[in-house]
């Protein structure tokens, strides 16, 4: 049998069609209720992103509603983002709309082109396209920099914004608490051309890295500690990947995010819940410069964003039991050398999660299943097993593999069979193949000699125990009915053979296979086409369901058994697998061919997940 059609071609087919009725949820309702009113329906798109002008030029937004997935290249995304993205391409995708990728890449320091590769790679098998077009470039927040730079002088020309000249500390202790209402800085009453002075030195590279910020005016009495003029631009001298060394001032993300999303027309800025005490400001800020103003030169200026302008919506991120998301966290396993790298398949970034060998469907499957809601709570990590035996169920090849080998002599085979003879044998690739489908077929050769697992036979049978015992009968799958008859022994008292005879004329598929009943099957794999594989045990990472709660080094839950490495004999069908190709071995579980490590000839397998939750309690 040759290996399974490619998983990712597969994979991303099925996670890409919409299924034919969506549970509905309070963003869905949103949605709906905005397209029933047309809220949306006057926006223009010029077919790139742009200001006011540029989007007046364009045509009626063919795209119903926009949404964006946001990510800062700054690490590899994990299931939490997977979530994000199912969320943000699906609404856009079920609404006849469009989802933006963009990066959100205003912190030079800590970005770098290897996550933008890593991102775009992950976006992509999960099976989605962006802005449009699968062949379409994602946007970054780098390419709108000049922009905000002209929207930050029309808030310090229109008094809505200064520059700040205070210590970091002296800004921290002044901005207040939640107890305490913050203190004006001594900066605040400069007027706007000596601020615009100021920010314009801050540009030309004049001052030093955190001597000074820009701050949005807003209120220092607000009991939302987020609108107490938070800073908007920063002095940071760190080259950009993107922009090079073009820029030595850099946007914060608060102020840049919304102008993004107004530049891009995004309809319905959808994030988890630790941005809802930022949304005031995000509309405070697209007001202003949505908004036209008549400065006291009598200039009039603004109109800078097109109307309407996005809105925010905030809903609950995955908290997922036996798992951290903390990018900081997640690092700092991978460089203390922990886990073999991010895509080690224990870990919960979306490049681990496919080297252990879950599916697209899986993962959306999950996202649907999870839902939408305001509210945090934890997912049970069983969750998103199920998920993925659901989805490999149907699709998974059946192979036979022994991980724990004993070799099983049948000592009347030369007498029975013939000296030498190996007999033919098959079984479905897949026991239920889609309607008007006939499954491939497995081959394999049984001989005198073939292995079992070794606890697959017992001297003296625990009660109830249906396996190879003295005098027992069972059926080895897919061949024959044989008797146990005893093993041998090395000089420690371990076993190193099983002997049994085989019953003549009981081949499954033959007419005889019914003539002898037996209470088990076992599976097994012949010593004459048997192939070695590492096959590689992989359990959850840690121990505990919340592994960073209480303020507890998350490092001391690590399981000690989350990866045994094992050299396993798999049926040959087995052999010719590909990366990524993704089997059952019938009774351990499912398992892919790795995606790193395994070739033709030598194949390494990794567990994905079990045929049933081995941590239920």
């Amino acid at each position: 049998m040759s290996s399974q059609t490619s998983a990712t071609t597969a994979d991303n087919a099925a996670a890409a069609a919409p299924e034919a009725a969506k549970t509905s949820n309070f963003l869905r309702q949103i949605i709906e209720a905005d397209l029933d009113k047309g809220t949306y329906a006057s926006r223009h798109w010029a077919g790139t992103p742009g200001d006011a002008a540029h989007h007046a030029a364009g045509q009626p937004d063919p795209a119903k509603i926009r949404t964006r997935f946001p990510p800062e290249p700054n690490g590899y995304l994990h299931v939490g983002h997977a979530k994000s993205i199912c969320i943000n391409f699906g609404l856009a995708r079920d609404y006849g709309g469009v989802c933006h990728l963009r990066f959100d890449d205003t912190n030079p320091e800590k970005e770098d082109t290897e996550y933008v590769n890593s991102i775009i790679d992950a976006v992509k098998w999960l099976g989605f396209d962006w802005n449009g077009s699968k062949d379409a470039a994602p946007y970054q927040a780098s390419d709108y920099f000049d922009f905000m730079y002209r929207a930050a002088e029309h808030l310090i020309e229109a008094g809505h914004a200064y520059v700040d000249e205070q210590t970091v500390e002296q800004i921290r202790i002044n901005r207040g608490d939640f107890s305490k209402p913050g203190v004006n800085s001594p900066f605040r009453s400069r007027t706007p051309a000596e601020n615009l002075a100021k920010f314009r030195e801050m540009r030309d590279g004049k001052h030093e890295d955190g001597s000074m910020v820009l701050r949005a005016k807003i209120d220092m009495a607000s009991p939302n500690i987020n609108m107490r003029d938070p800073a908007i631009y920063r002095i940071r001298r760190a080259t950009h990947h993107n922009t090079g060394d073009t820029w030595c001032i850099y946007p914060m993300y608060t102020y840049a995010h919304p102008i993004e999303d107004a530049l891009e027309q995004i309809t319905h800025s959808l994030c988890t819940l630790e941005f809802e005490d930022q949304r005031p400001f995000y509309d405070w800020l697209l007001e202003r410069l949505t908004e036209v103003t008549t400065l006291p030169d009598g200039r009039v200026v603004g109109g800078l964003l097109a109307a309407p302008a996005p809105r925010q919506y905030e809903f609950a991120r995955l908290n997922l039991t036996y798992v951290i998301t903390s990018k900081r966290k997640l690092a700092q396993l991978v460089y203390d050398h922990k886990v073999s790298g991010w895509d080690d398949p224990r870990m919960p970034t979306i490049v681990g999660l496919r080297r252990r060998g879950y599916t697209p469907a899986a993962i959306q499957t999950f996202a649907d299943r999870i839902g939408v809601t305001k509210s945090d709570s934890w997912i049970d990590y069983s969750t998103l097993e199920g998920c993925l035996r659901e989805d490999l169920e149907l699709k998974a090849h059946r192979g036979m593999a022994v991980l724990n080998p004993v070799k099983l002599v049948l000592t009347n085979w030369d007498e029975v069979m013939g000296p030498g003879h190996l007999e033919p044998c098959t079984l479905p690739a897949l026991p239920h193949p889609a309607e008007g489908t006939e499954s491939p077929i497995r081959h394999f050769t049984i001989g005198k000699e073939v292995w079992i697992e070794r606890e697959d036979f017992e001297e003296v049978p625990p009660k109830g125990y249906k396996r190879l015992f003295p005098g027992n009968k069972v059926r080895l799958k897919g061949g024959y009915v044989i008797e146990c008859t005893g093993s041998t022994k090395d000089a420690n008292g371990v076993i190193t053979e099983v002997l049994a005879i085989v019953v003549p004329d009981t081949k499954s598929g033959t007419p005889g296979a019914d003539s002898v009943k037996v209470k088990a099957a076992i599976t097994w794999v012949g010593v004459a086409d048997g192939v070695n594989a590492e096959v590689r045990m992989y359990d959850r990472l840690f121990l505990d369901a919340h592994p960073d709660a209480g303020g507890k080094d998350f490092i001391e839950s690590l399981n000690p058994n989350s990866l045994k490495v094992v050299t396993a004999i798999v049926e040959p069908s087995l052999a010719n697998a590909k990366p990524d190709d993704k089997f059952q071995f019938e009774r351990h579980g499912y398992f892919v061919a790795d995606r790193v490590d395994h070739l033709v000839g030598k194949p390494v397998f990794n567990l994905a997940v079990g045929l049933k939750d081995s941590w239920a309690k």
